[in-house]
């Protein structure tokens, strides 16, 4: 029987919104059991976040909630936290997002469920970390993007500095979240114990600014904004042509003279002042007008056409519709179809890794709140029927 990378792992997931949900998501893809741990009355506040909704689904709760079962538990109440202490003795991994110290204060904080279970590796996510001047401040991914750097190069080189479209910080920070988590269970395995993981947006969103941090640690410059266009590689930018725009990336000297060519403007790879990277970037300013008459004489279809028999790397700029609609995205099954329970068939993205023997799959659709309560506490934690309906009665679940 094929089995999916994780399937033996079991991940308590504590957390809302998306950088936590993300990470459980992607865990999930590769066949963790996750359950996600709701507020009986409303849960994850995500699932009031539309318009758009789909029936009455929120369509951003179901971006990142696939694969997954939901309970409803109130963990204010002692029964509710006695839930959480149970499922944390059949865990392999708790994942929250609490404000620092929300946790301790709900009882399902690392050091009370490593007690209950050792083995536990325990990850907490928050705007800032867990230590430092800033780690009782709330954080949201539109006030890391603004204060981690990457609004100041992001936009058009005049005017205001922009956010990127989707909410990154938060995203990359759930996928820096979820391999610390395999690398904490990978250890596990040597010794035997888990350990506690704190990742913050701040520290992700720093760490994602790679070369262009690095250009600054080494120049002490600050980076200037430059729209579509690349600080280190010239033409790596966006270029209109007769009928919208093209997007291209010549990343090598060789590419950039085979361009030359083949449209005719040997002059342009001649000149000292373009023969090289360096020298193009240098001298951006005096090429780029250049090339931009160069690809307005043809449509996007037929530079792209050029492009591909080159070798060199181009694509169109498309809208997030025709993205999801392009031929390569669907022979990938980057977008699928799956029953919601209360909905119908709804359609979600698909997991990114593609295992050879060992398939990340979308088996369940992000639940309805509460969907599997009776089932985890009934095949999970033993409990009865009478001893569920009492805790629904009491508003426990």
């Amino acid at each position: 029987m094929v089995t999916a990378p994780l399937a033996d792992i079991r991940i308590l997931d504590l957390s809302r919104v998306l950088a936590g949900p993300y990470c459980t998501m992607v865990l999930a893809d590769y066949g963790a059991d996750v359950i996600k741990v709701e507020a009986p009355d409303a849960g994850d506040g995500t699932r009031a976040w539309g318009p758009p909704w789909v029936g009455d689904q929120s369509a951003y709760f179901l971006s990142a909630n696939r694969n997954k079962r939901s309970i409803t538990v109130d963990l204010k109440t002692p029964e509710g936290r006695q839930i959480i202490h149970e499922l944390a003795a059949h865990a392999d991994v708790v994942i929250e997002n609490f404000k620092v110290g929300g946790a301790a204060k709900l009882d399902v904080d690392y050091t009370t469920l490593a007690a209950i279970n050792p083995r536990l590796v325990y990850c907490s996510i928050t705007g800032y970390g867990q230590t430092g001047p800033y780690k009782d401040r709330p954080g949201y991914d539109f006030i890391i993007q603004a204060q981690g750097g990457v609004m100041s190069i992001t936009g058009p080189e005049q005017g205001e500095p922009y956010k990127v479209g989707v909410a990154i910080a938060d995203i990359t920070t759930g996928l820096f979240a979820a391999t610390a988590i395999l690398a904490a269970l990978h250890e596990r395995q040597h010794s035997g114990k888990g350990q506690a993981i704190d990742v913050a947006l701040l520290d992700a969103q720093i760490a994602w600014l790679a070369n262009v941090a690095q250009n600054y640690l080494a120049t002490g410059v600050p980076p200037a904004r430059y729209g579509n266009a690349h600080p280190s590689i010239v033409p790596y930018e966006s270029f209109p042509t007769a009928d919208g725009y093209i997007a291209v990336g010549i990343g090598t000297d060789a590419q950039y003279r085979k361009f030359c060519a083949a449209v005719g403007r040997t002059d342009l790879a001649e000149d000292e002042r373009f023969a090289t990277n360096a020298a193009r970037v240098e001298h951006r300013a005096a090429l780029i007008p250049s090339l931009q008459a160069l690809f307005r004489t043809r449509t996007t279809a037929a530079w792209l056409e050029l492009f591909n028999a080159l070798g060199v790397p181009a694509g169109p700029i498309n809208d997030v519709a025709a993205a999801l609609e392009d031929p390569q995205v669907q022979a990938r099954a980057m977008v699928q179809e799956i029953e919601h329970p209360t909905v119908g068939p709804i359609r979600v993205l698909g997991p990114v890794a593609k295992f050879g023997r060992t398939p990340a799959t979308v088996r369940l659709a992000p639940p309805a709140l509460g969907y599997h309560t009776e089932e985890i506490l009934r095949d999970l934690l033993g409990y009865n029927a009478e001893h569920i309906a009492t805790l629904r009665q009491r508003g426990v679940i």
